[in-house]
């Protein structure tokens, strides 16, 4: 008979049953919520004492909770769940650590780059905008120019840097796990790609721009000499992020498509790559968003123009980083650089934009060729 029915038949005169072993000892649902009002409350105190500000609050308020948290907890269930409580909280720490620059980054952007977003901003290019115009600015935040000549400069720029680099590197990848088998030519590979990852952005443009300067002439710069530069930074990541994607897909996978008779390349397009397919998504989308922000590479090979230049294969581009990078550096009117200073703002705010929907796509493609399951 189990403990509640024996306490439903006992009268109103008898004393209740006893808790059991396994419940007592158990801290209340209160206690880590009490410790940590605590440690705010004692944090702010200490910071105050100090010189109050927000970071040294928090700084104070997590250190105390993080001693005193454990030490509650320990002192209630024994010394074992103090210290699983200890390691817990580190996680937990060690997450919003790592959320809150991201956090702080992604309210920055938009606080200072949502008023510049305006239909100028997305619809005009620099062309013919000097000084006077930002002389002239009310400060109402519609400020003459935009960035759309950079926007048709990044989007060109790595649209032929993916279709250059996604094919090298799947192929690559699926050479290194599928066929290499330990061989000379597949540790060659791995080295080379391995050295690759390494090599500085600035590396990169300059190998670019040499090489198409001897065929070309010294002074070539468009905006496919920047995808050349870009998909040397790219094949690196695809190669890793693929291989790694390939190499969990299980054996049993390939041995059951072998047994039926299916050869060994159209089971690696049918059954292996759909399986990865996820990962390798996130992988391009991933070596995307590490060379669209980059600038050295493409100061170099791309050069910087005001007009808005649709062809990648003639005349210098500018993209959203140079853009940002003169702006910056450079305003349109030294003595007025709030208008550039806003335009910059807007451009790292279209920028994070891009790469949000770049990864909204990746997953949506990983979705439809991803392996259908008996529940989807």
């Amino acid at each position: 008979m189990s403990t509640s029915m024996q306490t439903s038949q006992r009268g109103p005169g008898v004393s209740p049953v006893r808790r059991s072993k396994l419940t007592r000892g158990q801290r209340p649902r209160w206690l880590v919520p009490v410790v940590g009002v605590v440690a705010v409350v004692a944090g702010a105190a200490l910071a105050a004492l100090v010189g109050f500000g927000i970071a040294l609050w928090a700084l104070f308020a997590a250190v105390i909770f993080l001693v005193v948290g454990p030490l509650a907890v320990g002192a209630v269930e024994g010394r074992r769940a103090g210290t699983d409580s200890l390691m817990t909280f580190l996680v937990y720490a060690a997450f919003v650590l790592a959320v809150v620059p991201l956090v702080s980054v992604i309210w920055t952007v938009l606080v200072n780059g949502v008023p510049g977003l305006t239909s100028n901003m997305l619809l005009t290019s620099m062309n013919g905008v000097t000084g006077l115009q930002d002389n002239t600015a009310d400060g109402s935040g519609h400020v003459v120019g935009g960035a759309y000549h950079a926007i048709v400069g990044t989007v060109s720029i790595t649209f032929w840097a993916t279709l250059m680099s996604v094919p090298i590197g799947l192929l690559t990848a699926v050479y290194l796990v599928e066929y290499a088998s330990g061989g000379w030519l597949g540790k060659a590979i791995t080295f080379f790609v391995d050295v690759m990852t390494g090599i500085p952005s600035i590396v990169a443009g300059l190998f670019a721009a040499a090489l198409f300067g001897m065929v070309f002439g010294p002074s070539t710069r468009t905006g496919f000499v920047a995808a050349v530069a870009l998909t040397v930074l790219m094949i690196p990541t695809v190669v890793k992020n693929t291989e790694e994607m390939l190499r969990i897909v299980p054996n049993e996978l390939r041995e059951a498509s072998y047994a039926l008779g299916v050869r060994k390349w159209r089971t690696i397009l049918k059954v292996v790559i759909p399986t990865a397919i996820s990962g390798i998504a996130s992988g391009v989308t991933l070596a995307i968003a590490r060379v669209i922000g980059e600038t050295a590479p493409l100061l170099v090979t791309a050069g910087f123009a005001t007009a808005i230049n649709w062809n990648s294969f003639s005349g210098w581009m500018t993209t959203l980083p140079t853009f940002i990078y003169y702006q910056i550096m450079n305003p349109t009117s030294p003595t007025n650089p709030d208008p550039s200073l806003q335009r910059a703002w807007a451009a790292a705010l279209i920028l994070i934009l891009i790469v949000m929907l770049l990864n909204l796509v990746a997953r949506l493609i990983a979705r439809a060729f991803a392996p259908k399951t008996a529940g989807r």
